[in-house]
């Protein structure tokens, strides 16, 4: 075993020390100060290591790490933007009134997207998404129409959507796609009566494609009494090209940990203000959390904001849009393209065009492609995603990538194809570089081991 493989308790030998404290002078009391009750009973079961052991052992995890700060992370349906550093010094400057940011960036989401006011209260996007369906649920009761009950999602939807739908004691009903991969209007109109609160969309939608027929779904689900709510996750696109209080959404949520470029990876932390149109202001105040978010996360995007200005925003959608479309034609002739179209941001392959099965020998499958990404120093696509298609890889590059970037990724998922064609077997053992191969995923998510003591054998 390597130095940098081992676990700091691996290195600990007895009565080795990374510190020198200065004896305790005449005038303390050291412990005796400290009531009985609050001392330990026995040392705590710490490593016993030099400074330089920790140093490294600290140092060597964090190169163990993928973020977007090391390469290209092309995570599709959630939009892994670079983080600006400008963003990270003023999120720690102590000089900031709270009031006077939160009423800056309300202004300038509202402008963006059409709304009229935000709520800051939410602290990702899932919980803005139960922001916005108790406002809708609010709205409805407020007016006595009781018997609006039930959630129109996409069956291409994110799988938040009706998760909080049914934390808010929603029924979900669900509205087929087409043929093109957008919402089937037709499949619509039936499930619009006076039981249906609202529909929950995203546009563009999961596959990256935009719905054309927006103002045609909101102008029947108004007629139906019903609300249209924007999940913010597929907003990068949009920003300073379209806004979804234009196509006729009434409140919706921003990933402003996606979007707009604060640090989101190991899950957190997020905020995911939620925005409504003129009529839904009254009920802004419905109360989902304590305090406003989290500030530090709001401050980065107000500066990311302030940073581009108006003109400069106007280019995020647009360049996200190009990098999406040029990387999709780029590889459709080795890749499955179920939907040969435009796309926005991001877009799905159905697998390998030629996976290599033949003569009874098992082809390359979509998470084979993944796992061989890692040896090449890209972070995998998100995989069997949307469930439509059996073998999805959703890719989504975002306007800071620069072509350089995007040719030597192509390069890549190209040379994986070949491999995958020639030898599939090269992709199944995949990766080959990494600390670690395929660990058992199932497994460490249902019993996770999360202590050095209940790993080791002693």
């Amino acid at each position: 075993m390597k130095y940098y493989d081992k676990l700091i308790f691996e290195l600990s030998k007895q009565g080795r020390t990374g510190y020198s404290l200065p004896q305790t002078c005449s005038k303390c009391k050291g412990t005796e100060a400290i009531p009985a009750g609050l001392l330990r009973s026995k040392a705590p079961e710490l490593p016993q290591v030099s400074e330089v052991d920790v140093v490294r052992h600290y140092t060597n995890l964090s190169q163990m790490n993928f973020g977007v700060d090391t390469g290209f992370y092309p995570l599709g349906s959630c939009t892994m933007k670079y983080n600006p550093k400008i963003n990270e010094e003023i999120a720690a400057m102590p000089a900031f009134g709270g009031d006077a940011i939160y009423k800056g960036i309300d202004s300038a989401l509202a402008a963006i997207t059409g709304m009229k006011h935000f709520t800051f209260k939410p602290c990702a996007g899932a919980h803005g998404e139960l922001t916005g369906l108790m406002i809708i649920r609010e709205y409805h009761m407020s007016r006595g129409d009781t018997k609006r009950t039930r959630i129109i999602v996409p069956d291409s939807a994110h799988g938040t959507n009706p998760a909080s739908a049914a934390v808010c004691g929603l029924d979900v009903v669900v509205v087929k796609s087409n043929v093109n991969g957008l919402v089937d209007v037709e499949d619509l109109k039936p499930l619009l009566d006076d039981t249906i609160a609202g529909i929950m969309m995203t546009n563009p939608n999961t596959l990256g494609l935009f719905e054309k027929d927006i103002r045609q779904i909101a102008d029947l689900v108004h007629a139906a009494g019903g609300l249209l709510y924007y999940d913010g996750a597929n907003m990068n696109p949009l920003i300073g090209t379209v806004r979804p209080g234009d196509m006729g959404f009434d409140v919706m949520h921003l990933n402003l940990h996606k979007s707009f470029s604060t640090p989101h990876g190991g899950g957190g932390p997020g905020s995911g203000p939620v925005g409504v149109c003129d009529k839904l202001v009254p009920f802004l105040g419905v109360n989902v959390s304590g305090f406003n978010g989290n500030f530090g996360v709001i401050l980065r995007a107000y500066a990311y904001i302030l940073m581009l200005g108006r003109q400069n925003v106007k280019l995020c959608g647009k360049l996200a849009t190009l990098g999406a479309n040029y990387i999709k034609e780029s590889l459709k002739d080795c890749y499955k393209l179920p939907i040969p179209t435009v796309c926005k941001h991001e877009f799905v392959f159905d697998g390998l065009i030629n996976d290599g099965a033949r003569d009874g020998k098992e082809g390359a499958a979509t998470l084979d492609v993944a796992k061989r990404l890692l040896d090449f120093g890209f972070h995998a696509p998100t995989i069997y995603f949307p469930l439509l298609f059996h073998q999805a890889i959703m890719i989504e590059p975002t306007e800071t990538e620069s072509k350089e970037t995007l040719d030597e990724f192509i390069d890549v998922m190209r040379k994986i194809a070949a491999e995958a064609a020639q030898d599939p077997d090269i992709l199944h053992g995949a990766p080959h570089n990494t600390p670690i191969s395929r660990p058992d995923e199932t497994t460490a998510a249902r019993n996770p081991i999360l202590k050095y003591w209940d790993a080791c054998a002693c």
